[in-house]
C-alpha cells in the first residue's frame, strides 16, 4: 500500500468518525518562538489545549509535516532515525477520551483493507501504557482483547509525552508491530525497538509540565482545562510495515531516490545482509543520508526555507550539503541534485500537488546551493586536508579550534562537516574554541532586529489578555483614529496597573486604527492622546493571532487600565507605507515579467519611502536588466493601474492565481491585492495605495547576493524617491564641475583621469621597485657577522609592496659570499602592519641554518615557505624592527 493511500485511508477513516480534516501546518514553526520547526502533529492544536483558544471543532484529524533535526548525525544509523516525517493524527478537545481513542486506533489498524482499514495482524501488535496507568489496561485488555503479556508499563521516558518544553503533556500508550525474529530478539518493546516498530503513540494529554529535562525529570505541574487526545501515527513507519520493506528509507517516498544514487554512483545499496538498520555497511548508511536529506530538503523549500548561515536557512543547508557530500563519497562528482531532486518530487507530488507546480521555484534553489557547495567543499577539502597533515606531522590529535572557524567563516566550511571529515583521518576538533570564536563574532554583530521584536517566548499574558478580552478590534484599514479603552499594559511580559511618564511599556486596546507589522511592512506609527496623557507609539506587534499589541513611550501624564485614549497613526507615515508596499507588489510583477515566474518573492520589508525584495536567481542582475525593471515598474506607475482587495478562500486564491508569500501563515480566509488586474495578485495584509500612480516615482537603489541563488534588489518610494535622483543629480554637478566639465562629459572625462591615475601609480611603483633593487648590493655590504653566518638584516622603504620585500631579500642574498653561509632578513611596513622575508644561501642550509625556522621564530610560529626563503606578516608596524632582532637571536642562538 503506497503512502499517499495511506493518507488518504487515514483521513477517510477519522473524517467519517465525526473529525473535520485540517490541513498540515508549514513546516516552519512560524508562530512559536520556541521552536524553528514544527516537530510533532499536535504543535498547530497547541493553543486549544492550553485552553487559550477555542477550536471550531471538537474533533480534528490532519497529515501534518513534521522536522526533528536533534539527531541528524544518527540519520542512516538505525531504523528509527530521520529528518522529515509525516504524523497522521486525530485530536479530541473535551470530546472523546481513552477509551475511545483506543478504539479508533486498534480499529483502524487492524481493520480489514477492503473494508477501508490498513489490515494488521492483531495478534502482533503490543501496547505499552504508562507505569501507573491501569484504565489503559483494563481498556486494552478486556474492551479491546489484548493479552496482558503484550501490554508494558513504562516511565516517564518512553510513556510520559511532552514536546519537551514547558507546556501541555500527558500519559501515553504506544503501539508495536512484532516483525518477527529476522529483525532481532522476542521480548517486547523493552528488549528490541528494531523488531518490535512502535507505529502510533495515543497520548492522553491531561496534564502541564514545568521547565527541566526534555524527556524525563520534569515535574507535572497541574491539569489542563480539559482532557483531550493527541494521537500520532507514523507515516513513514506504518508504510515500511505494509510495504513489507526493512525501514523508513525503504518505503516508496524514499527508496527511489536511493535507487538514483545507485544508478548514479554505480555503488548497490543492501550490501549488509542483516534487516537492522545499525549493522549496515557504510555505503548503505550513506544511502540512506542521501533519501532522507534530499527529501527533506525538498519539502523544507516547499514550505519557503531558504538555504542560509542561520536558523531554518542553516538547516536547510546543512541537510543538503550532507546529502550532496554522501554521494560524492559514494563515487558521483558532478552536480546530483538535478538528478535527485526530480525523484523526490514525483513521489511526493501524489500527496503533495503544490510540489509539482512549484517545482522550478523548489529546484533554482536547490541547484543553486550545490553550486555553491561544490565550489566551498573543492577549497575547503584543501584546506583541511593541509591543517589535518600539519597537525598530524606536528605530533597533534586535536585540529584548533581557531582553524575550525577559519573553514566555517572565511570558506563556508560547515563545522559538521569538519568535524565529520576531521574524523574520518583519526583527529578531534577543539569544538569549545571553535564555539569560544563564535560567540565572539556574534557578540560583534549587529543583534537582528527581527530577534528584538519576539520579545519574551512566554506568551501566557498575552493569551490570558486575549481570552479574558476578546480579539482586538482592528480597524487599520477603515481609519488612521479610533477612541479607544486601555485593556492591558504590560512590561516584560508581565501585566501592570499603571505607567508613568518616561515608561517604555506595551499598551493594548479595545480598538486600534494601527497597521501591526506583518507580511513585510514595517508596524504605524503614532500616537495616544488622553486628558492628561501623551505617548509615542515606537512599535505594534501581534505577539499572538487577534491581538495587537502597541510598544510606547509615554512622554506625559500617566497610563492606567480603562482610560480611554484617542489612538492616531501618522498620516504621512502611513501614506509613505502604503507607497512602499504598493511599490513592493509592482517591483516583484516587474521581476516576473522581465525574468519570468521562477523570479519569486522570498522574503521583504517595507516602510516609508523604502522596500528591499529578496527573491529566486542564481546571477547578478545586468545593468541592462536593472534598468528594465526600474522601467517596467515606473510605467505601472505612470499607467495608474488600478489597485483592488478581495477576500475568498485559500483554493479560491490559489485557483485565481494569486501569489502566496512564504513566511506568511494564512487562515482559510484570505485577502487579495491585485494591481492591474491579473499583472500582479497576492495574498497580502497590508495597507496600499488605491491607484499605482499614488506610488510616485520609483527607483532601484541596490542590487546583492543575500545567500545562494537568492538575490535582493531595494528601492526608494515617492519623496525618498525624488530625494535619491535629487542627490544623485546635485552629486553629478559637483564632480563635473570639480573637474571642469560638461555633465554630459562627466564619465569620459572621469575614464581618462582614472587611466592617467594608474598610468602614473604603475610607473612610480617600476621607478620605486628599481630604487629598492639598486640598494641591494649596498645592503649586502652592511651585513654583520652573527657567529658563522653573515646576516644582512634590511627595513625596506615605507609602503614597498610584498613582490618587491621578496626580490629585495634574494637580491641581498645574492650578493652575500657564496661560500659563508649568509642570510638576509628584509622588513616592510605598509597599511599598519609589518612582514618578513628570510632567504638562506646553500652554505646557511648547509649548517641547518632555515629560512622557514628563522620565520617562525620571529612570529611566534607562524609564517610560511621552506628552508631557502619564508616570510610572513600580519603584526603592528612598530614591531618591525623587534622582527630583524628576532632573526638575529635566532641565528645567535
Amino acid at each position: 500500500m503506497e503512502t499517499a493511500e495511506i493518507q488518504r485511508r487515514f483521513l477517510k477513516f477519522f473524517e467519517s468518525n465525526g473529525h473535520t480534516v485540517v490541513p498540515s501546518a508549514p513546516l516552519p514553526a512560524f508562530e512559536d518562538p520556541n521552536l524553528l520547526f514544527v516537530p510533532a502533529g499536535m504543535v498547530p492544536f497547541v493553543p486549544y489545549f492550553l485552553g487559550q483558544a477555542t477550536p471550531d471543532w471538537n474533533r480534528a484529524t490532519s497529515v501534518q509535516k513534521c522536522i526533528r533535526t536533534p539527531d541528524i548525525d544518527e540519520v542512516g544509523k538505525t531504523s528509527r532515525h530521520g529528518t522529515f516525517f509525516q504524523m497522521n493524527g486525530n485530536f479530541s478537545f473535551g470530546d472523546y477520551f481513552k477509551e475511545q481513542a483506543i478504539r479508533f486506533a486498534w480499529d483502524l489498524t487492524t481493520g480489514s483493507v477492503e473494508s477501508g482499514g490498513l489490515g494488521l495482524d492483531g495478534d502482533k501488535i503490543w501496547a505499552t501504557v504508562y507505569l501507573d496507568d491501569d484504565e489503559a489496561i483494563d481498556i486494552w485488555h478486556k474492551q479491546i482483547g489484548l493479552p496482558l503479556d503484550r501490554i508494558v508499563r513504562r516511565g516517564q521516558a518512553d510513556n510520559m509525552w511532552s514536546m519537551g518544553i514547558p507546556g501541555p503533556c500527558g500519559p501515553c500508550s504506544e503501539l508495536y508491530y512484532d516483525r518477527g525474529p529476522d529483525y532481532g530478539p522476542e521480548g517486547g518493546p523493552e528488549v528490541d525497538e528494531d523488531r518490535y516498530l512502535e507505529f502510533w503513540n495515543l497520548v492522553f494529554m491531561q496534564n502541564l509540565r514545568g521547565g527541566g529535562p526534555a524527556k524525563e525529570g520534569y515535574e507535572v505541574t497541574g491539569d489542563l482545562p480539559k482532557k483531550n487526545i493527541d494521537t500520532g501515527m507514523g507515516m513513514e513507519r506504518m508504510a515500511a510495515l505494509l510495504q513489507g520493506v526493512d525501514n523508513m528509507y525503504e518505503t516508496d517516498q524514499v527508496r527511489p531516490i536511493i535507487d538514483k544514487a545507485s544508478e548514479l554512483t554505480g555503488k548497490r545499496y543492501g550490501v549488509s545482509t542483516s534487516h537492522t538498520a545499525s549493522e549496515s555497511h557504510p555505503d548503505d548508511i550513506r544511502f540512506r543520508v542521501i533519501g532522507d536529506h534530499v527529501r527533506s530538503s525538498l519539502m523544507l523549500i516547499g514550505d519557503g526555507v531558504v538555504p542560509s548561515n542561520e536558523g531554518r536557512g542553516y538547516v536547510l543547508r546543512r541537510l543538503m550539503r550532507r546529502a550532496i557530500r554522501a554521494v560524492r563519497l559514494l563515487g558521483y562528482d558532478k552536480p546530483a541534485m538535478p538528478e535527485l531532486l526530480p525523484v523526490a518530487m514525483e513521489r511526493m507530488s501524489a500527496a503533495y500537488p503544490e510540489l509539482r507546480t512549484d517545482f522550478e521555484r523548489i529546484s533554482s534553489y536547490a541547484y543553486g546551493e550545490e553550486e555553491a557547495f561544490l565550489k566551498t567543499l573543492k577549497h575547503g577539502t584543501t584546506i583541511l586536508d593541509t591543517a589535518v597533515s600539519e597537525t598530524k606531522t606536528e605530533g597533534g590529535k586535536t585540529l584548533s579550534g581557531s582553524k575550525a572557524f577559519e573553514l566555517h567563516d572565511t570558506y563556508g566550511f560547515p563545522i559538521d562537516l569538519t568535524l565529520e571529515m576531521a574524523e574520518e583521518q583519526g583527529l578531534s576538533v577543539d569544538q569549545e574554541g571553535f564555539r569560544k570564536l563564535m560567540t565572539e563574532q556574534r557578540q560583534r554583530a549587529k543583534a537582528d532586529a527581527a530577534a528584538r521584536k519576539t520579545g519574551h517566548a512566554d506568551l501566557s499574558a498575552y493569551w490570558q489578555l486575549l481570552q479574558e478580552q476578546g480579539p482586538t478590534d482592528w480597524k487599520a484599514y477603515e481609519t488612521l483614529e479610533t477612541e479607544s479603552r486601555v485593556i492591558g499594559l504590560l512590561k516584560d511580559g508581565q501585566s501592570i496597573p499603571a505607567a508613568k511618564a518616561g515608561d517604555i511599556i506595551e499598551v493594548v486596546l479595545d480598538r486600534t486604527p494601527f497597521y501591526a507589522e506583518s507580511g513585510g511592512q514595517h508596524a504605524d506609527a503614532g500616537k495616544l492622546v488622553g486628558p492628561s496623557l501623551f505617548a509615542e507609539v515606537l512599535d505594534v506587534q501581534r505577539p499572538v493571532k487577534k491581538l495587537v499589541v502597541h510598544k510606547v513611550r509615554v512622554l506625559e501624564g500617566e497610563l492606567v487600565i480603562d482610560d480611554k485614549v484617542e489612538a492616531s497613526v501618522d498620516h504621512e507615515w502611513r501614506l509613505g507605507a502604503r507607497q512602499a508596499h504598493s511599490g513592493t507588489h509592482v517591483v516583484h510583477a516587474a521581476l516576473r515579467e522581465v525574468l519570468g515566474p521562477t523570479a519569486l518573492q522570498s522574503g521583504s520589508f517595507n516602510r516609508p519611502g523604502y522596500l528591499r525584495l529578496d527573491f529566486s536567481w542564481r546571477s547578478k542582475l545586468s545593468d541592462e536588466t536593472r534598468s528594465e525593471i526600474e522601467e517596467v515598474s515606473n510605467r505601472a506607475v505612470r499607467d495608474d493601474l488600478p489597485v483592488a482587495v478581495k477576500y475568498m478562500t485559500l483554493p479560491e486564491a490559489k485557483d485565481f492565481g494569486a501569489v502566496a508569500l512564504f513566511g506568511e501563515t494564512y487562515d482559510e480566509t484570505v485577502r487579495v491585492v491585485e494591481i492591474g488586474g491579473p499583472w500582479s495578485r497576492e495574498l497580502c495584509g497590508g495597507t496600499h495605495v488605491s491607484h499605482s500612480a499614488q506610488i510616485g516615482p520609483l527607483v532601484l537603489t541596490a542590487e546583492s547576493s543575500v545567500g545562494s541563488g537568492q538575490r535582493r534588489v531595494e528601492a526608494a518610494t515617492g519623496m525618498e524617491a525624488y530625494k535619491y535622483l535629487a542627490r544623485e543629480r546635485d552629486l553629478v554637478s559637483q564632480i563635473a564641475e570639480e573637474i571642469g566639465a560638461q555633465r554630459g562629459d562627466v564619465l569620459e572625462r572621469v575614464r581618462a583621469i582614472l587611466q592617467r591615475t594608474k598610468d602614473a601609480e604603475r610607473e612610480l611603483a617600476t621607478l620605486q621597485a628599481k630604487a629598492v633593487s639598486g640598494r641591494a648590493a649596498e645592503f649586502a655590504a652592511a651585513a654583520k657577522q652573527v657567529g658563522a653566518v653573515k646576516v644582512a638584516a634590511v627595513q625596506a622603504p615605507e609602503g614597498t609592496k610584498g613582490g618587491d620585500v621578496r626580490n629585495l631579500a634574494m637580491q641581498i642574498r645574492g650578493h652575500l659570499p657564496e661560500d659563508q653561509p649568509g642570510v638576509a632578513a628584509v622588513v616592510a611596513t605598509a597599511g599598519g602592519k609589518a612582514s618578513i622575508v628570510v632567504a638562506a644561501n646553500k652554505a646557511a642550509q648547509a649548517q641547518h641554518v632555515s629560512a622557514q625556522a628563522l620565520v617562525k621564530a620571529a612570529l611566534s610560529g607562524k609564517g610560511g615557505g621552506n628552508d631557502e626563503v619564508a616570510q610572513g606578516g600580519g603584526v603592528p608596524a612598530d614591531q618591525a624592527a623587534q622582527l630583524l632582532a628576532a632573526v638575529t637571536g635566532a641565528i645567535s642562538a
